[in-house]
Formats: C-alpha cells, sequence, structure tokens
C-alpha cells in the first residue's frame, strides 16, 4: 500500500489576521513564515493581493526569504460576473503576486450564489472554472480552489455543490479545499 502524505495548508496569515484585535506588521508575517518553514508547515497563505497594501507588500518581500519547504499562497476570489477574468483586478492581482500556489474561492451554496452574487447557478459554474483555467495559464503554477461553504451547500443542494467542485475540475483546478466555513458540520 502506498504511503500518503497529509500536509498542511496554513491560513494564520489571512485568515488569523481577521480576528478582533489582530494587525499583524509585515514584519510579523515574514517571521511567522519563517516559523512555519522551520516546522514543516507545506502551504501558507500569505494575504489577499489587491485587498490592502499590506497584503501586496507582503508578496513583494516573501520572495526574499529563503524557504526550505513552505510554499507560499495568494489568495483570492473567482472573477466578478461582468468581468472576463483576463480583465478582472483582483485576478490580475493574484497573477502579479508571483506566489508558489494561487487559491482562490467561489461560491458553492446555491444561496449565496443568488442573493450574494446575484447570478444564475449557470454563471457561477462559469466563473469558477474560468478563474481556475485563466490563472493556471497566467501564472503556470498550480492552482486550489477553495469549495467557500461547501457543507452548508451540500445540504442545501448537493448537486449544485458538486457541480461548482467539477467546474473548478474542468477548468484544471489541482487541488480541492472542502471548506466547513461556518464551523458546524459534524462528522
Amino acid at each position: 500500500m502506498a504511503r500518503k502524505k497529509i500536509e498542511i495548508y496554513d491560513t494564520t496569515l489571512r485568515d488569523g489576521n481577521q480576528g478582533e484585535g489582530i494587525n499583524m506588521s509585515i514584519a510579523d508575517k515574514l517571521d511567522i513564515t519563517l516559523e512555519l518553514d522551520a516546522v514543516g508547515v507545506d502551504y501558507v497563505e500569505g494575504g489577499w493581493p489587491g485587498s490592502n497594501p499590506k497584503d501586496d507588500e507582503y508578496f513583494q518581500k516573501v520572495r526574499s526569504l529563503d524557504l526550505s519547504h513552505l510554499k507560499i499562497v495568494a489568495f483570492g476570489s473567482t472573477h466578478l460576473s461582468g468581468a472576463a477574468p483576463s480583465e478582472d483586478f483582483f485576478l490580475q492581482k493574484l497573477v502579479a503576486a508571483k506566489a508558489d500556489v494561487t487559491c482562490i474561492f467561489g461560491k458553492t451554496w446555491d444561496l449565496h450564489v443568488e442573493q450574494a452574487l446575484r447570478v444564475t447557478p449557470e454563471r457561477n459554474l462559469e466563473m469558477v472554472q474560468n478563474s481556475v483555467a485563466f490563472l493556471l495559464e497566467a501564472t503556470g503554477k498550480p492552482v486550489f480552489y477553495d469549495a467557500e461553504h461547501f457543507f452548508d451547500g451540500f445540504k442545501s443542494d448537493p448537486g449544485y455543490a458538486i457541480a461548482t467542485v467539477q467546474s473548478a475540475v474542468e477548468g484544471g483546478v489541482n487541488r480541492i479545499i472542502l471548506c466547513d466555513t461556518n464551523g458546524g458540520v459534524m462528522p
């Protein structure tokens, strides 16, 4: 039987920085990056390029670190409904970040597709597939798909939640991350 490897995907620098009273400096983020590398973490989300100047600066400065193992991930979302992937501001920032990996999130819960994105379910599937395909071609590096609210979406409409993941696969995605975004799913 082949040995399986568990990989650690850390979100401290992005998700952790959103906590109440947390405001990491660039130096903090770079120090944490070095520590994560030292303990053998596989991936770290460095931030969301284009969302704030600090995250943009992090992606510029992290390239100067001598990392032995850790891969830096740039995080973002699928392209906006009204823009082609090649014209989307945030997808362009993901490309410009020159990270080792890009991870985009997309809506997998039909409720959020209709109420937050205000697009048809079919349009959302196109946005997922087209965003993944664009980033793969533009960066030449792995793309992960973060299936936001996957388990809530699966409870609401299993077929649609699976269809969003399939759209990412059709776009060429390298990894799928199934998110329990609200933290309420029991095994």
